[in-house]
């Protein structure tokens, strides 16, 4: 097990295996919602994935044990060869026999009259001069002289896996291993159900001495906080911090288009020990350093704000508004009535938006459903949109509504009308989850930029009476000798129910898609003129003056019902049974601070350093050595010289060449 953990094979599979790690984690978005994963994956290999932890990688049990593997292997290989890399590092190797030399590939031959050691006089000031330190050894009357320089080569192999284990050590501490095993090894358990921090229980709240953590915490304007909350398995832990962090004043900077070019957060500290206070702005790049805790500004949200919103029901024959108020992040009961009964909701407030910058030119404006595309030839141009301009529509606020059953959809609501295509409309969007992206439904406007006129001609369409006398004006205005009005009045009758429990779908039936085409040609025409009519009763029943039949204020009126039949052909698939509008809000604004104790980060600078060191001496420190063995004889001193290294590329080459050159030279 020692020679298998200490192998340089097993330490390279496993960086091999943090590698693969990098990349999925470099691929992969991570600490995402789970829904994202579960859509884009399907549940099996959600399932399959999810055992590995592959939505936090670099926090995941087996990334962190593959960690722990590498640092006891590489421990073990430094342990285990740096004594032997010292000791030749240290060693001239004066011990090699003079005959052996003559196997050396770089080599030279000389003879001199003088004695062995007059001989080696001639080379001791070349070897001085170019770095060389060296040992003699007396072999009777002969010697062997050896040098070397760049012993300092074998240190970089030393320095680069010490580096290693280092880094890895560093990368340990910051990560979540700390927490977790304070988790497994010492009783405390993430809290999982809602509860104030108060509440929370010692076994959920780790020491104020825990040595690393990475928590975040979310401050409203005015509001105070103390302790971080840090994402454990389905639960969280909190962690208190030394200080109190009181955010005063949060400012937000915005580029011309609407976007926000920087924010900071004006906040004021509290020791908790000596009740010194200070004031600091925290920023993007200048975080907040004090007793060892680092804050981040890593992003806002909204801190509860309040908002008031108007209510239309979307069933029944009432188009009565009511009114909600709520909180972000917080739930508001309201109350239907269907059918005699009262149906109870829950509007959860998820978030307001006061900026919105939208691309009103690209792909990716906000469309209707795609029922709109397929009858766009009949009913008008409203279902594309061809403005190319980018631009702050106004504020939305996006709710949840939650029914008995526990269902809900997610719906974002603009407060302000949108011109689109030279309609002015309201859009609302709808999502299954935040996985998916919104689909929207656009709903126009009156003169007064208000949707109650809409509101009361989809409430119109449950009455039978209205319905009737709006099919029979339509009738005997569209009547001829070959359609018969009462014929025509049943038709229109039946396309307008039809129309409104169904939409198109209703129309279209059971008719064969190759007659889809031919069947809304004659059918949008018919519910679109039986539309106009029937706004003219509700506007008669509501007191207000018709619309006219002719110019500009009746092709103003036929767009509105264009956008009218296009957003009601939407209703029978919108899920939820009321329709809200923004009226007004108080904004709150909310800093996200990302807080930290990283103890790993200095030993992460230590590694680093190292490695560049170890890097250093491993590619720019050359290992020469030089054997020059000065053997007698009757006629004066043979000399032999032999030099190698471990990398015997061009530059030793040249190095030799220049030793050669010398040693001729000197030997002459």
């Amino acid at each position: 097990m020692l020679e298998l953990l200490g192998s340089m094979r097993f330490a390279v599979s496993l960086l091999m295996f943090i590698c693969v790690a990098s990349v999925i984690g470099t691929v992969l978005m991570q600490n995402q919602l789970p829904s994202t994963y579960f859509d884009q994956f399907g549940p099996f290999w959600y399932e399959v994935f999810d055992k590995f932890a592959i939505w936090q990688v670099y926090n995941s049990w087996w990334f962190l044990l593959i960690m722990g593997f590498l640092v006891v292997s590489t421990t073990i290989c430094v342990i285990r060869n740096t004594p032997r890399f010292i000791k030749d590092a240290r060693s001239f190797r004066e011990h090699v026999r003079g005959t052996s030399l003559r196997a050396f590939p770089h080599r030279a031959d000389a003879a001199v009259p003088e004695r062995p050691d007059e001989a080696l006089n001639r080379l001791r000031p070349w070897l001085r001069k170019n770095g060389y330190a060296w040992r003699e050894r007396q072999d009777g009357d002969s010697i062997m002289l050896a040098a070397k320089k760049g012993g300092a080569n074998r240190l970089g192999y030393i320095f680069a896996h010490v580096a290693i284990v280092i880094i890895c050590i560093g990368g340990l501490l910051d990560s979540e291993l700390p927490v977790r095993l304070q988790v497994w090894l010492f009783d405390k358990k993430p809290v999982t159900q809602n509860m104030l921090i108060s509440q929370v229980p010692e076994s959920g709240k780790l020491s104020l001495a825990n040595p690393s953590f990475r928590g975040n915490m979310l401050v409203p304007e005015g509001a105070t906080a103390s302790n971080a909350l840090i994402g454990v398995d389905n639960g969280l832990i909190v962690q208190p911090l030394p200080f109190n962090l009181r955010l005063k004043d949060f400012v937000v900077e915005y580029y011309s288009t609407g976007m926000p070019s920087s924010f900071r957060s004006v906040v004021e500290v509290t020791d908790h020990e000596t009740g010194e206070s200070f004031e600091r702005n925290i920023e993007v790049n200048e975080p907040l350093r004090y007793r060892g805790v680092t804050v981040y500004q890593s992003s806002f949200d909204d801190g509860g704000s309040s908002v008031e919103l108007t209510g239309y029901p979307l069933r029944g024959a009432s188009s009565r508004p009511f009114k909600v108020k709520g909180v972000v992040g917080s739930r508001s009961p309201i109350a239907l009535s269907e059918g005699g009964r009262e149906t109870p909701l829950d509007i959860e407030f998820t978030a307001l938006r006061v900026i919105n910058v939208e691309d009103l030119g690209s792909g990716d404006t906000p469309q209707p459903k795609a029922v709109i595309d397929h009858v766009a030839s009949v009913a008008g141009s409203a279902a594309a949109s061809s403005n190319e301009n980018m631009r702050n529509v106004g504020p939305s606020v996006q709710y949840r509504i939650i029914g008995a059953d526990g269902q809900s959809f997610e719906y974002t609501n603009y407060m302000l009308p949108i011109e689109l295509d030279g309609s002015r409309v309201i859009l609302a969007g709808i999502r299954e989850s935040e996985a998916v992206p919104f689909r929207y439904v656009r709903i126009p406007v009156d003169e007064n930029d208000r949707i109650e006129e809409f509101m009361s001609l989809r409430a119109a369409l449950q009455e039978p009476g209205l319905v009737t006398m709006a099919a029979q004006r339509f009738a005997q205005a569209n009547a001829n000798e070959r359609i018969d009005a009462d014929m025509l009045t049943k038709a229109a009758i039946g396309a307008l129910d039809a129309f409104q429990r169904q939409g198109f779908n209703g129309i279209l039936g059971s008719v064969p898609e190759s007659e889809h085409e031919k069947v809304l040609s004659f059918a949008v025409p018919m519910i679109q003129m039986s539309l106009t009519e029937l706004r003219d009763l509700v506007r008669a029943r509501d007191g207000r003056p018709t619309i006219a039949r002719e110019g500009e204020a009746w092709m103003e009126g036929q767009r509105w019902v264009q956008m009218a039949l296009l957003a009601l052909a939407n209703l029978p698939d919108y899920p939820a049974p009321v329709f809200l509008t923004l009226d007004s809000f108080e904004h709150k604004e909310a800093s996200v601070f990302q807080v930290t104790r990283s103890p790993g980060k200095n030993t992460v600078y230590l590694g680093s350093l190292f490695l560049v060191i170890g890097v250093f001496a491993m590619f720019y420190v050359r290992d020469r050595r030089i054997w020059v063995w000065a053997k007698a004889t009757e006629n004066g001193t043979e000399l032999h010289a032999a030099m190698t290294s471990q990398r015997r590329n061009l530059d030793f080459n040249h190095e030799f060449d220049r030793f050669k050159e010398a040693f001729k030279r000197l030997t002459t």
